[in-house]
């Protein structure tokens, strides 16, 4: 671990050999002084003479009491999606009183997910009365070269975003454990691959949606990744994500609807 200061900011990194894989993970921090923004780069070395496929996602999430049941809503750069398929034993469902309310294993376009009555729920917003489990993911726009995530609290005015290259990270995954009204978690796992599955089941089943599910790190080489994540508050009003963009030195949250927008100081950039 080394920290230091830089030019108008400070900055902390870590460094790891992972022996098994023989590989070595460097993962830096950066703020700057004034900016409600902190950047993240970091590094993966293959210390090994040949290439080999990896799986990279960043576990972004949030809880309670941010997270609030027909309060706090998920947003993202992206809308082809689909349910986690899933296989449950009688035995499973008697252990375990949460229940699945999402279909499984149906593409569906964002944020109109399939239920198991047939009806399509917007999984945006958490839900109310919370006992549920969900699972899905989107592939993020093809179009786009930096992608977003956030997760808005409209009653505390506060949001929490990341953005990151679409190179490094085409999906991201949505996750909602809800167990009860105090103890809700949703995942925002943005990364390279759709599902959290073991490597080689992952690299099994090929692309989806015509997109690769992992990343190659060359023979002796080294791959990078960079996203920032920034939080603050958002005016009065303001009650739905649009679109975030950085450019300029600068990240802007748009509420189109509402017309509101919020403007982030972003002067490290991507």
């Amino acid at each position: 671990m080394s920290a230091g200061n830089e030019t108008g900011g400070s900055s902390l990194t870590f460094t790891a050999k992972l022996p098994i894989v023989q590989e070595v993970f460097t993962r830096s921090f950066h703020m700057m002084a004034g900016e409600n923004v902190v950047y993240v780069d970091s590094q993966l070395e293959n210390l090994m003479g040949f290439d080999r496929p990896v799986n990279w996602a960043e576990h972004a999430t949030v809880a309670a009491p941010f997270l609030e049941p027909n309060v706090t809503t998920v947003e993202v750069a992206g809308s082809r999606s689909q349910t986690r398929p899933y296989v449950e034993s009688a035995q499973a469902k008697a252990q375990n009183p949460i229940q699945r309310r999402l279909a499984s294993g149906q593409d569906f376009t964002w944020p109109m997910a399939p239920v198991l009555d047939g009806k399509t729920i917007d999984i945006r917003a958490t839900p109310e009365h919370p006992h549920y489990l969900d699972h899905t993911t989107t592939l993020l726009d093809p179009s786009r070269r930096l992608e977003w995530v956030a997760a808005l609290n409209s009653s505390k005015r506060i949001i929490l975003g990341y953005v990151f290259k679409r190179e490094d990270y085409p999906w991201v995954q949505y996750w909602g454990s809800y167990p009860a009204d105090t103890q809700v978690v949703r995942g925002m796992e943005f990364g390279t691959q759709p599902y959290d599955l073991p490597r080689r089941e992952t690299i099994t089943g090929g692309p989806m949606f015509g997109t690769p599910v992992y990343r190659w790190l060359p023979a002796k080489s080294k791959i990078e990744s960079h996203f920032l994540l920034f939080y603050t508050r958002v005016p009065e009003g303001f009650q739905h994500v649009d679109d975030i963009t950085l450019e300029n030195g600068r990240i802007v949250i748009e509420d189109r609807r509402a017309q509101r927008r919020v403007t982030l100081a972003a002067s490290r950039g991507l």
